[in-house]
């Protein structure tokens, strides 16, 4: 494919609205606008030696290496100033394939992703743990990157993140922010996290907390009065503070459940669901630490958190459900749509039922 021009094609999806990019062999490339896949045929269909081409406009000499080791990369490129891509390459069925991410060069504000105004709130906070969750491509790292913003936007403080790799690329306003990615900044997370403390943070970043090591360093950060934000691929408040605490040894949980309920201040968990009219729009489930939430956390009772999100709506707190249901009564979703996010059928209709 002689006439093949990679820059042409990252351009045409960034033109086009996408958020993923995927290359593999045998297929021509596959982007995702509003959820929804589709093929651009007139890229023709890749063979490896397309897939391959594709790799080697990306990586350096030194990621080469990594990939034909491992087997598997993440790192990021650019589009001049119109875009940044998160990329994964990995191999599958012994071809190597290729998963790009967009990331716009703007850091969105919490309102342009119409996002909950209790989110400017936490950004007010000056100490404690912020989980954002969700599965993949539900919109975490925006989530976070937007909240960042508004820190950077009203308050004078030192920003450090840890990223892996880095995918929004924040401009100083108020705040000092500096970004670190994995393999390129450092060598490991378990140094950065350990190094960070040493450079004077007021707010941490942690792009992911993925094993036990990244939870206990999230967790004394956040225990020595700074504000922490990450993210882990979990499906709701409640099982947020089960994955956290089950990633720890059994003799340690007891004293993981008093830290967490001491430094913890919100869970969000994401879900993007496709809008006729706007896109994609958020649902967002919303727990608040008070100190009934605390006490549960403490006593080894995760499994009451729903219940205390469904009667504290008054405080700020939403479940998932109602958040995709107000979605649905506004008419923002179609309720065929709302249905594909949920695992609580019955509880969305509820929410959905006529009042009399």
């Amino acid at each position: 494919m002689s006439s093949f021009n990679l820059t042409q094609l990252l351009e045409k999806i960034v033109n086009m609205g996408a958020s993923d990019l995927h290359v593999s062999v045998g297929l021509p490339p596959v982007v995702r606008i509003n959820t929804t896949l589709s093929r651009l045929t007139e890229f023709g269909q890749f063979g490896i030696s397309e897939v391959e081409f594709v790799l080697s406009q990306m990586l350096n000499q030194s990621q080469k290496d990594v990939f034909d080791v491992n087997k598997e990369i993440d790192f990021s490129v650019s589009l001049g100033e119109k875009a940044r891509f998160r990329v994964n390459a990995f191999y599958q069925r012994g071809y190597p394939s290729i998963a790009l991410r967009i990331i716009p060069r703007k850091v969105p504000t919490l309102e342009e992703l119409n996002m909950p105004h209790i989110l400017n709130d936490l950004c007010e906070l000056r100490q404690g743990l912020i989980l954002v969750t969700g599965p993949t491509g539900s919109g975490k790292s925006t989530a976070i990157a937007g909240m960042v913003q508004k820190i950077n936007e009203t308050r004078a403080e030192h920003v450090m993140t840890i990223e892996d790799p880095i995918e929004y690329v924040f401009t100083n306003v108020n705040c000092l922010i500096e970004q670190r990615e994995m393999y390129l900044d450092t060598h490991s997370w378990e140094v950065a996290l350990k190094s960070v403390l040493r450079q004077d943070p007021n707010v941490v970043v942690i792009g992911e907390m993925r094993d036990y090591d990244t939870m206990a360093a999230a967790l004394t950060i956040a225990e020595t009065g700074h504000l922490v934000f990450a993210s882990l691929h979990t499906n709701s408040a409640a099982q947020t503070v089960d994955r956290i605490i089950d990633s720890f040894p059994e003799e340690q949980q007891r004293q993981v459940r008093v830290q967490l309920s001491q430094i913890i201040e919100a869970i969000l968990s994401l879900r993007l669901i496709q809008s006729p009219s706007k896109g994609v729009l958020p649902a967002v489930e919303i727990l608040l630490a008070t100190a009934a939430v605390r006490s549960l956390i403490r006593e080894g009772k995760p499994h009451q958190i729903d219940n205390v999100i469904n009667t504290s709506g008054n405080l700020g707190m939403v479940s998932l459900e109602r958040s995709i249901a107000e979605l649905v009564s506004t008419n923002m979703i179609d309720i065929e749509e709302a249905v594909k996010h949920t695992s609580k059928i019955d509880e969305l209709r509820r929410y959905l039922r006529p009042k009399k």
